[in-house]
């Protein structure tokens, strides 16, 4: 049988499609494995390279695969949709997997360690509590209003104060539930907070977090999220590609030598860029109340530029950044006028 230099992975939860080439490409097999047996038919195999796309479980085979003597190459889900060949099923997309890993110039995603995978559910898990927050302070709020009680927003962030107004004029039925969805707001409250202090402490901890924060609008959140979210700095070439990868760059839609440049790309990890887009807004709505250093990037475009698209292009400068001080070292300064 001719060498495997190539395998690509379909996976799934239980059961795992192989594709299993060799140099030029030429189909040596295709089986299905069963996921508790994956690692054991690739022990028999001698070391090559084995390709899957990157998604939630491949950090996990990634590592696995690893010590087994095998180059681990994770591609965007992405980068492999063109191979695929006419219609969609687990042998189609092992082939385009491996089609697509056999590519000189294709992109491929670093495998994440556990330790860098376990600091990143973190953040996940504060987004999906204030998400929840928020749903139940519109749902407070809208049965507050049947009844006659117009509660701001505000208000209903502070769940002692939202319990004084909804007990006011509230039916006596409806006291129950609302008072219900209160005690839960309360709980939410607590463990954002918990959560929040977790991040600090990390922050105070960590000598890169702590150069990060240096940068205006970075804050211990944005800080320890760029080192646990985004790709090792090495990854990219300089602060523009890092910036790209982000989505905070304009798509390009360019034909017959004319450039055309359409809003931002929104690639990358959106939870990053929603939190330097935070970030840059809160340093242009204060820039626009006390004013910006004269001279300043910041100065210049207040008044001429509509507030978000400062706002963005604002991200895209923090981005750049805080790639520069995450792969070069050193602390944020601001240059001289």
């Amino acid at each position: 049988m001719e060498k495997i230099s190539m395998i690509g992975l379909d996976l799934a939860k239980r059961t795992i499609q192989v594709h299993a080439a060799g140099a030029d490409g030429t189909v040596i097999s295709r089986r299905k494995v069963s996921s508790g047996k994956l690692l054991q038919f690739l022990t028999n195999i001698e070391p090559c390279t084995v390709a899957m796309e990157a998604c939630a479980g491949s950090h996990h085979w990634g590592r696995e695969i690893a010590k087994l003597g095998h180059q681990v190459k994770l591609i965007a889900p992405v980068y492999v949709k063109p191979f695929v060949k006419r219609q969609k099923n687990d042998a189609a997309d092992a082939e385009a997997i491996c089609e697509a890993a056999l590519r000189p110039a294709m992109r491929f995603v670093a495998v994440k360690s556990a330790a860098k995978q376990a600091s990143a559910t973190v953040f996940k898990v504060r987004d999906l509590l204030v998400r929840q927050k928020t749903q139940i302070i519109n749902a407070l709020r809208g049965h507050l209003a049947e009844f006659g009680l117009v509660a701001p927003s505000r208000a209903c962030r502070h769940p002692d104060c939202c319990r004084r107004r909804s007990t006011r004029r509230i039916a006596g039925e409806a006291r129950s539930p609302c008072l219900a969805l209160i005690s839960t707001l309360r709980s939410l409250v607590d463990k954002v907070r918990e959560l929040d202090q977790e991040i600090a402490r990390r922050a105070r901890r960590d000598d890169v977090a702590k150069r990060l924060m240096t940068i205006p609008g970075v804050g211990p959140v944005i800080a320890t999220a760029l080192e646990a979210l985004a790709p090792p700095a090495e990854t990219f070439t300089r602060g523009r590609d890092f910036s790209a990868w982000m989505g905070l760059t304009p798509r390009q839609h360019s034909t017959g030598g004319k450039a055309r440049l359409g809003k931002t790309s929104k690639m990358g990890q959106r939870d990053l860029r929603r939190l330097l887009i935070i970030g840059a807004s809160a340093v242009v709505r204060w820039a626009s109340r006390h004013g910006a250093p004269e001279g300043s990037w910041l100065s210049r475009m207040i008044g001429r530029k509509p507030p978000m698209l400062i706002t963005v292009a604002l991200a895209n400068r923090i981005a750049r950044v805080a790639w520069a001080l995450m792969a070069k070292g050193g602390r944020y300064e601001v240059a001289a006028a």
